[in-house]
């Protein structure tokens, strides 16, 4: 369990493969095992890939104190530089891509090109999950009953076809009980979201954006990829028609080749 020291804090990473590096920045309640296996073996192929686990989550150091999406931000900055990576391709979801946001904002310079998958700026035009979505994960969460939770963040993160995959969910079922995040640590990770608003900085980003989002999205829906791309000059937008939220667990082959054709037009 290779740790690599950000700031004050450790962060518990993983990293393999050949080629380019690529940072993959997680969302909330995720860690560095819910990438899934088949798109991380396809990115191995084309890329050194650095996966982690956000402090508060799975091995890295547990701070116990609220925290912002820039500072989130600040420790995927001082992965790189621990790693002695002066630059990378860069992909981060849902609240990942918030941390990406912040992170291209604040060091242009550490990014060869990035990724915005399923994600959100904040400000006017945007959109979070309904009511509906959130009492539904928060009356599972709160449950006690941890197969309930994970069924419920399963059936919302995906679209209805894949969430009927027996296979699909069996794991998605292993990840989340030998990974899942306490209650609190998602608390506090729904708190910087919250305080996440990136719209008005967004035109000043001239990194190459590749921004990706599912249709059927329940948690950040479809029109925050079309704001998102219609505030980054020249960014490309790509939408998987009948997918959720974590559009890569559904479509692993086709979001690896993205990046990889992203990536060779921005060496």
């Amino acid at each position: 369990m290779p740790l690599a020291k950000a700031g004050q804090i450790d962060l518990s990473y993983d990293r393999a493969g050949d080629g380019p590096p690529l940072l993959l920045i997680m969302g909330m309640s995720g860690t560095k095992h819910h990438w899934g296996d088949s798109l991380l073996a396809e990115l191995h192929n084309d890329f050194d890939t650095i996966v982690y686990d956000h402090r508060d989550a799975g091995d890295s150091t547990r701070t116990g104190q609220p925290f912002t999406i820039a500072e989130l931000a600040e420790d995927a900055a001082g992965l790189l530089a621990a790693l002695e990576i002066d630059s990378a391709h860069v992909m981060g979801i849902s609240m990942g891509g918030m941390i990406a946001q912040e992170l291209v904002l604040a060091h242009p310079d550490r990014l060869r090109s990035l990724t915005l998958g399923c994600t959100y700026c904040g400000g006017e035009g945007s959109v979070l999950a309904s009511e509906g979505v959130m009492r539904r994960l928060a009356e599972a969460m709160t449950s006690g009953d941890r197969e309930r939770a994970i069924r419920a963040a399963f059936e919302v993160n995906v679209s209805p076809g894949f969430a009927a995959d027996e296979q699909a969910w069996v794991k998605f079922r292993a990840t989340g009980m030998q990974y899942g995040l306490p209650v609190e640590v998602i608390m506090r990770q729904m708190q910087a979201i919250a305080g996440h608003d990136t719209s008005a900085r967004l035109p000043g980003v001239h990194t190459p954006t590749l921004v990706v989002h599912g249709t059927l999205d329940e948690l950040l829906p479809v029109q925050n990829g079309h704001m998102i791309a219609g505030l980054i000059e020249g960014s490309r937008l790509e939408i998987y028609e009948g997918v959720g939220h974590m559009f890569f667990l559904e479509e692993p082959k086709r979001t690896a080749q993205l990046l990889r054709e992203h990536a060779a037009l921005h060496v």
